[in-house]
């Protein structure tokens, strides 16, 4: 980690994938920082290029994709010029990911305990029966009952929850610096989600991890992440602390996201909001502003000039023409809602 604390530093990223219409740019000039003990959230619709981005950092982009240009330090170290070898030391020991669909990262042929203790064999050099005694300890950990009973099963015999318990117990098997959750808690019920939500929490405490978590759920970002990160586009469209973003969003696209969460408080018939349109083909995108075709603030300059990114202060920037002026809308209308 360097001394400014910084535990993860991507500059420029840019990931494509080559396909019959042309060259997809599924992230296209990403830049942000990690800090030590710091939960990062990352949100946008379903091909923003959330995952992407975190696949690129683990460098587990297939084919026919790969990363185009940029860089990505962890402690200092460049991921993106490490050997296969290299990177597989790194990667499971030092940074762990928690993929959003654990029948696809479970091997349905193995016992949990045989895709557990692969890990710590591999990373921390336990003999089998140490990593056998971990393997328990960390189903234990996850909230798994009967941990001991159950370490020998097979994937099948355990439910949803249980699984995506299980493969975070395989991204925690080794104390990892940094943890990338890909939507932990897609597809499970409220109760499930609320402690994997808590384990990750857990862990944060514990050991000082560093987080990033990718998700669709607002108020998970919310409760859980200290900085966001919005994408749109394989791009960043706008970053801020949680508290900032939330309640003075400078982006018109941050803006329909936070519109669209629904409100309890909301009379009963009121009609959901939902951004108008689709997003956009990344591998056709049109001149100027990706987000041209569903901006309730489009103008002229939108259509011919892409957005410059606008400093709103020192941890807060979007990509808008109109930055500055969302910024001051959204100030006016927190400042009336708090009077």
């Amino acid at each position: 980690m360097n001394n400014n604390g910084i535990i993860l530093s991507v500059r420029d990223l840019a990931t494509h994938f080559q396909s019959e219409d042309g060259v997809v740019k599924a992230v296209d000039g990403v830049s942000f920082d990690l800090r030590k003990g710091e939960t990062l959230g990352i949100v946008g619709e379903s091909g923003s290029g959330k995952s992407v981005t975190n696949l690129s950092v683990m460098r587990l982009i297939p084919e026919p994709g790969g990363i185009a240009s940029g860089e990505i330090h962890f402690n200092e170290i460049s991921l993106a010029t490490l050997s296969d070898d290299e990177m597989r030391k790194i990667r499971g020991r030092q940074i762990a990911m928690i993929f959003q669909d654990p029948t696809t990262s479970l091997n349905p042929f193995l016992r949990i305990s045989t895709q557990l203790m692969e890990v710590t064999q591999l990373h921390l050099n336990h003999s089998r029966r140490q990593a056998y005694q971990h393997a328990v300890r960390m189903l234990e950990t996850v909230g798994i009952p009967d941990a001991e009973d159950r370490v020998d099963n097979y994937p099948h015999q355990f439910s949803g929850g249980m699984r995506q318990r299980v493969t975070i117990a395989m991204a925690l098997s080794c104390d990892p610096e940094l943890l990338i959750a890909d939507e932990p808690t897609t597809a499970l019920d409220v109760t499930t989600q609320a402690q994997i939500l808590q384990l990750i929490r857990d862990l944060k405490e514990r050991t000082g991890t560093s987080v990033i978590l990718v998700t669709h759920d607002l108020g998970v970002i919310a409760g859980m992440a200290d900085r966001v990160i919005v994408m749109y586009a394989g791009k960043i469209f706008e970053q801020a602390p949680t508290r900032e973003l939330f309640g003075r969003p400078a982006n018109p696209y941050t803006v329909g996201l936070l519109k669209s969460v629904p409100d309890p408080s909301h009379e009963k018939g009121t009609e959901l909001y939902q951004i108008p349109g689709q997003p956009p083909d990344v591998a056709h995108l049109p001149p100027g502003c990706p987000f041209q075709e569903r901006c309730y603030r489009v103008a002229d300059i939108c259509r011919v000039e892409f957005p410059p990114f606008v400093q709103i202060n020192e941890d807060h920037q979007t990509l808008c023409h109109f930055g500055s002026e969302v910024y001051a809308e959204s100030r006016a209308a927190a400042a009336k809602e708090n009077q």
